[in-house]
């Protein structure tokens, strides 16, 4: 379902740039409270993009509960109950110091945590509480972004550092979650090794997806994972620039290490023009791991998921177990590179995209609302107990930081290959 409703966004996003017959753009506020106020916004085109999102994902995720043989007249009061605090969390976040300093992640997990840890989610809120349906779903759409071209433009460079780097800490954070802190939730480690070394919220999605982890579980990793990505938004451009680190190498640092995709182009523009392209390159090219590491993921947990601990199964119960959507993910990029662009020039995919990114942003906050909604304090402070999964993510980050800054240094500083050109 994920699939066939990131695939229809897709080709109407597409047809409606192409042609230009129609708009198809989602809701987006633009940031209020210094020069201009909130309602200023609202006209007549402000209303018809909201409500043009409100149908859209209200038709096609509705069609998927009715495939799934759901009770649809429940879920659609409950959509739009969720629908509207979604839309709260898009009007937050656009206020002026609540946008310099966090992302709409952040208000939509803390929000759907106040009402549930205050006065409850209401009973008939739940059917539209569909975590991995809307998650999965933004993947997808989101997968018709990461062009190979984009690897292209940085070359080696790029690739050896966000690829070279992301394996190890993985590895590390692994031994260091089972073997040093006994972790005993493997779905939870390796959940959490994919969001510190790869691209925070996204790939712990993915990667949880793929190892069947728990969503209070998963709440636990993205909420470490925002609040570490706000304060690392915040100093690490400040100590490369006390570094003294070349614009080209502190965007690729920060490209490399801050998890969340947006906080690396508002790091990155601290430090100039060069520094925001290295840092959403070099994190673009990370993204492209997102996929690897689901399947990898999914092959190792679907191979003991069955008996004793190594226990192997076959083919048919890793096909079962693999999150389809990383399919989803890989083919809307390989359409996007290799059929889109060469037939309609960059510049069109990357209109399409712009308006692909709000839908995908509104499905993650979707997503976000829910994992709060279900979430409480009560079960987070229980995963807490003996800070291990803090512990693991302050120790792989601190690694993640080091590791990339020496091969930032021995690829980007000119002493051993010449500095390239962005």
């Amino acid at each position: 379902m994920a699939m066939a409703i990131g695939f229809i966004i897709i080709a109407i996003a597409a047809i409606s740039v192409i042609t230009g017959a129609f708009d198809f753009a989602a809701a987006k506020f633009a940031t209020w409270g210094k020069d201009s106020g909130l309602l200023e916004q609202f006209d007549a085109a402000m209303v018809e993009s909201i409500v043009r999102t409100l149908l859209v994902y209200g038709v096609l995720f509705s069609g998927a509960v009715l495939l799934m043989r759901e009770n649809v007249k429940k879920y659609l009061p409950a959509f739009l109950a969720v629908f509207v605090l979604a839309l709260l969390v898009r009007i937050i976040s656009a206020e002026y110091t609540m946008n310099r300093y966090l992302e709409w992640a952040f208000f939509a997990i803390i929000i759907g945590l106040l009402i549930s840890n205050t006065v409850g989610t209401p009973e008939w809120m739940k059917p539209a509480i569909k975590t991995e349906l809307y998650i999965k779903t933004g993947l997808v759409i989101m997968g018709f972004s990461v062009l190979f071209s984009k690897i292209l433009n940085f070359g080696l460079y790029g690739i050896g550092i966000a690829w070279g780097v992301t394996p190890i800490v993985i590895i590390v954070m692994w031994i260091l979650g089972t073997r040093v802190f006994k972790m005993k939730d493997e779905a939870t480690v390796i959940t959490m090794a994919a969001a510190t070394s790869v691209c925070g919220t996204s790939a712990a999605i993915a990667t949880g997806a793929a190892s069947g982890i728990k969503k209070s579980d998963l709440s636990l990793v993205v909420s470490i994972s925002i609040l570490a990505t706000v304060l690392m938004m915040a100093f690490e451009p400040i100590i490369i620039d006390l570094l003294g680190l070349s614009p080209i190498m502190g965007g690729a640092l920060i490209g490399g290490t801050i998890d969340s995709t947006g906080a690396v182009a508002v790091a990155g523009t601290a430090l100039g023009e060069e520094a925001q392209t290295a840092a959403v390159l070099v994190k673009s090219i990370q993204n492209i791991l997102i996929g690897f590491i689901a399947f990898a993921v999914a092959v190792y947990f679907a191979s003991r998921g069955k008996g004793d601990a190594g226990a192997k199964v076959g083919v048919s119960e890793i096909w079962k177990r693999f999150p389809k959507f990383v399919i989803g993910f890989f083919v809307a990029s390989i359409v996007a590179s290799f059929l889109v662009q060469p037939m309609f020039g960059l510049d069109t995919v990357n209109s399409i995209n712009k308006v692909l990114d709000q839908y995908k942003n509104w499905a993650f906050i979707l997503a976000f609302l829910s994992i709060g909604l279900e979430t409480n304090f009560r079960e987070l402070r229980s995963k807490l107990s003996g800070g291990a999964p803090l512990k693991l993510y302050v120790c792989g980050q601190a690694f993640n930081i080091v590791l990339t800054f020496i091969v930032v240094w021995f690829l980007l500083s000119g002493t051993f290959f010449p500095i390239p050109e962005l």
